[in-house]
């Protein structure tokens, strides 16, 4: 094995280096034209601000004008999916879109359907992003006015064994800008969940709610926050598609009213409801 191939392997978590170990002929093969995959996309990701809207500030109603209200950041989106816990291939996937302003809900929609893709991690895109991005094409036709300016995954964006996750696969394929916002820390490049809850008890002395998670490499990969003070569980934010982690970290701040910001934590919620009410459909199919 070559030194940067060992190199290579060390990124991943090990649960995605076993999945990549498939004995399994045709199971590796997907997943090397997955890799492929997400390296060709990768090459179109942008790391930085690059959009037209600006982020409101405490000045804006005041001072701005007509124009400049227009490109202000107004509409945001949540994706999020929900699994049947009955049959774990029944899924129900959900955007939200929130008045930033308001925080109140002005569009949700939902797809229910039976996913034929297993999850396997380090790919979640490929089993997600199909469902989420049919709404989003779904909005454009509907409620084009309402669509999303910057969008919110459930997933993470950069924070992944190829710094292209769900969050920036979404961004890319849909030209659209992505944060990623995970609840649940992907071990990559040396970060682990006990290291970055020892670095955010050692800050509380001074009042930090953010650390950035700096891996064995010198890379940051994105920042842990934790939302209110009365949180005590971290979310873990990266850049998506077209935004930089200060900005991506900004806009989650403005819209956390509890721990998980509020268009994923919504999405959530929604998407869980919908799926219990409707669920029934697809487990009737499964036996007809």
């Amino acid at each position: 094995m070559s030194s940067c191939y060992r190199s290579y392997m060390e990124n991943y978590c090990e649960e995605e280096r076993e999945a990549l170990a498939s004995p399994d002929p045709a199971a590796q093969a997907q997943l090397n034209q997955w890799t492929e995959i997400q390296d060709e996309l990768k090459k179109r990701l942008i790391t930085e601000d690059f959009f037209t809207w600006n982020l409101p500030n405490s000045t804006t109603t005041n001072t701005s004008t007509k124009e400049e209200e227009e490109v202000l950041l107004k509409y945001i989106g949540g994706v999020d999916m929900s699994f049947s816990k009955e049959d774990p291939s029944i899924a129900c996937g959900c955007i939200v879109v929130l008045d930033l302003q308001t925080l109140q809900i002005v569009y949700e929609d939902y797809s229910l359907l039976r996913l034929q893709v297993p999850y396997v991690p380090g790919f979640l895109a490929f089993r997600e992003a199909p469902v989420l991005l049919s709404l989003l094409d779904n909005m454009k036709k509907r409620a084009n006015h309402f669509y999303p300016q910057v969008l919110m995954v459930d997933g993470n964006g950069l924070l992944h064994p190829r710094g292209f996750g769900l969050a920036s696969h979404i961004g890319v394929l849909a030209n659209l800008t992505t944060i990623g916002v995970g609840k649940n820390l992907h071990h990559v490049d040396g970060l682990t969940h006990s290291g970055v809850r020892q670095l955010l008890d050692a800050k509380e002395n001074n009042n930090e709610d953010i650390i950035p998670l700096m891996g064995g490499s010198g890379s940051t990969w994105g920042v842990a926050m934790r939302s209110t003070p009365d949180t005590l569980k971290p979310i873990f934010i990266s850049v998506g598609h077209c935004i930089s982690l200060d900005t991506a970290v900004m806009i989650v701040k403005m819209t956390c009213k509890y721990r998980v910001p509020e268009p994923i934590r919504q999405a959530d919620i929604r998407s869980r409801d919908y799926l219990q009410k409707h669920q029934s459909t697809c487990l009737l199919q499964r036996w007809q």
